[in-house]
């Protein structure tokens, strides 16, 4: 963005009604209708009083109170007023003037409607004395222009332009006064200007005739120049005029008087009728007044008088802050928007003048924004680097202003800047990868575990939900997450046979367009319950013929302590302790002759096989796990005391009356 190289100028008359026609801003800096909306024309002025606005229609600068150019700029002319037009997308500043034009709405005046004058009757002719001067605020044309007399054979009108460019009228004596015939003479003085039509002021002159007195008083000093600071404190001696007279008494005693003196300066200085000492009356400010001039008469005790003229310059002394005005160009700042893109104006001014009144702008803080200047009292606030709303939601600026003076002076102006949100964030989870552990047999709907997940962004771009995004194969039934709150239920009850563990896949996504989204890995362990008995798979039960017993061994009588009769093997589908198996005798026909082994579940002779044991013995071993509370199974054996399958046959015959042929037994060994 930059500033227009050229200003845009219009001229208009002063005292325009409210609402009058300016010019047409908007196609001056070059916006068709169409643009109007998007483009945002707005107008800054630095003055306090807002002199010019924009239509309802936003298109065409109007009037937005009574222009007085006298009021504005006094004696200056051109009398122009300055301000910027401001528009965006893209964003640019326009620098429009706009020359106040005189009409001649002010007619000329005189200071004093009367003026007197002592003539001594010996003046002679030619003696010049000055008139007083005819004020008129208007301009060129319409300004004062002329001096008119009223027609008398012994005065005429002479009217002298002083180096300013004033017309200063002194009235000139013709012929020679004689007190005896005439003591008083009166004429009137008109002050014409321009205009059209043309306007006019009068004063009425008395010239009062006196007796002789030879010398006149004498200034010093024809044009006293002058120079006085604006801060001098009220009655300190500004400066003196001094005037001497040749002759004695009382016609030399003179006394000093303004007389003619405009009504800006008449209350600001004072003087001393007796020694010429001027001194400050009211308070001197450069930027209300920066020159007065006045004329000064001495005038002796005889009635003879002198002029002098006073011109007085105030010097500009450093006693007016800077003002700042700040207009937000974009206020809240999305916090993607790209550096240098400009956020506000800022309109500096200072009523001093030279360096006095020379601004520099700068911001206090480190911020990420810079400060440009865009013309000799406008700067541009630009973002100087990225902005994250993350880190910082809004700055509050301070921006001074401090002139060149010396000593200096500055001022202070806040703008708090908010910074928007966009979805530049994803979620992130508290954890990468979740564990959960859940006993089977669980109820359908139990809570799992829960996930987390953060979002730096606010509002919709920071609101979470979760999803379930995949996993390992067949996980995807097993489980549910809520969307708002990220609380993983088990859909189903777990089986720890079935499936000791599986992943899921979980998504958080944020409600910005687009949305953000990151995964999570959950990993639920099932934890074994003790749900499963031990399953006895030697001997089983029924394995043979109905009425034959289910497994039987056979075992010489020369059996020793410790012989294997035969091994009781069993499972537990569980884990861990739950499938941790001990075996125990319940149950023998005798007791003592044999043993099982407590983890082996071996069945040993405890003693040596005698004669007198039975030749049918029946054991019974349970088989239990470790859980809590434990479950068991039992296995039955049936022992055949025999030196041989032939010998111990007649037994199992017995047994196994009527019913099938040995050959379909099983044997186990």
């Amino acid at each position: 963005c930059r500033a227009a190289a050229e200003r845009i100028r219009y001229a208009i008359p002063e005292e325009l009604g409210r609402g009058s026609l300016v010019g047409p801003l908007a196609r001056d800096v070059g916006l068709s209708p169409v643009e109007l909306p998007t483009r945002k024309l707005r107008i800054v002025s630095g003055d306090e009083k807002q002199y010019f606005t924009l239509g309802e229609d936003n298109t065409n600068l109007r009037v937005n109170r009574r222009i007085d150019r006298e009021g504005i700029c006094g004696a200056v002319s051109p009398c122009v007023l300055s301000l910027e037009a401001v528009v965006e997308n893209p964003f640019n500043i326009f620098h429009v003037s706009v020359t106040i034009q005189d009409i001649n709405d002010n007619a000329p005046q005189f200071d004093r409607e009367f003026v007197a004058i002592e003539m001594i009757e010996s003046t002679p002719p030619g003696a010049r004395f000055p008139l007083g001067n005819g004020r008129d605020p208007d301009t060129g044309l319409n300004s004062l222009q002329n001096y008119q007399l009223t027609p008398n054979p012994l005065f005429s009108l002479v009217v002298r332009e002083s180096p300013d460019g004033t017309k200063q009228p002194e009235l000139v004596l013709e012929k020679s006064l004689d007190r005896e015939k005439q003591r008083n003479h009166h004429l009137i003085l008109t002050a014409v200007d321009g205009g059209d039509p043309v306007r006019s002021g009068t004063a009425q002159i008395k010239i009062n005739v006196t007796d002789a007195n030879d010398n006149p008083p004498v200034f010093t000093k024809d044009i006293y120049k002058v120079r006085l600071l604006e801060n001098l404190p009220e009655s300190s001696l500004a400066f003196q005029v001094k005037a001497t007279d040749g002759d004695e008494g009382t016609n030399a005693e003179i006394t000093y008087s303004f007389s003619d003196i405009a009504n800006s300066a008449h209350h600001l200085f004072t003087l001393d009728s007796r020694t010429g000492d001027v001194k400050v009356a009211g308070p001197l400010d450069y930027e209300e007044g920066k020159y007065y001039e006045a004329t000064v008469e001495g005038k002796d005790g005889g009635g003879l008088s002198a002029h002098a003229k006073v011109h007085i310059d105030i010097l500009d002394v450093n006693d007016n802050a800077p003002t700042l005005s700040l207009l937000p160009i974009l206020n809240p700042i999305p916090e993607d928007t790209v550096p240098s893109t400009v956020v506000a104006v800022i309109n500096v001014r200072d009523r001093d003048s030279g360096d006095n009144g020379k601004v520099n702008c700068n911001i206090d803080g480190d911020w990420p924004f810079r400060l440009e200047s865009s013309s000799e009292n406008t700067y541009k606030l630009i973002i100087a680097s990225a902005l994250d709303r993350e880190k910082d939601s809004a700055y509050n600026i301070t921006i001074t202003a401090r002139d060149r003076g010396s000593p200096s002076l500055s001022s202070r102006a806040s703008l708090v800047l908010e910074v928007s949100d966009v979805n530049d964030n994803a979620p992130v989870f508290e954890e990468a990868a979740y564990s959960a552990y859940v006993a089977e047999n669980n109820a359908a709907g139990a809570p799992v575990v829960r996930v987390r997940a953060r979002d730096a962004d606010a509002g919709a771009n920071g609101r979470v939900s979760y999803w379930l995004a995949g996993g390992s194969a067949g996980a995807a039934p097993y489980v549910s997450v809520e969307a708002r709150s990220g609380a993983v239920y088990a859909q189903r009850s777990f089986d720890y046979e079935q499936c000791r563990e599986f992943a899921v896949a979980v998504r958080a996504q944020d409600g910005g367009a687009p949305a953000r989204s990151s995964t999570a890995t959950v990993r639920v362990f099932v934890l074994d319950r003790n749900d499963n008995a031990p399953r006895v798979l030697w001997p089983a039960a029924g394995a043979g013929a109905a009425s034959l017993p289910a497994a039987f061994e056979v075992v010489p009588r020369s059996a020793e302590a410790g012989y294997l009769v035969a091994k009781v093997v069993a499972v537990d589908a569980d884990a861990g302790r739950n499938a941790w198996l001990s075996y125990e005798l319940v149950q023998a026909s005798e007791p003592a002759l044999f043993r099982v082994g407590l983890h082996s579940g071996e069945v040993r002779t405890a003693r040596a096989v005698s004669e007198r044991d039975a030749a049918k013995q029946r054991l019974v071993a349970v088989v239990k796990d470790h859980g809590q509370p434990a479950l068991s199974a039992t296995a039955t054996l049936h022992v055949v005391l025999a030196e041989s399958l032939q010998e111990a046959l007649p037994e199992l015959s017995e047994r196994a009356a009527g019913g099938d042929s040995p050959a379909e037994l099983q044997f186990y060994l």
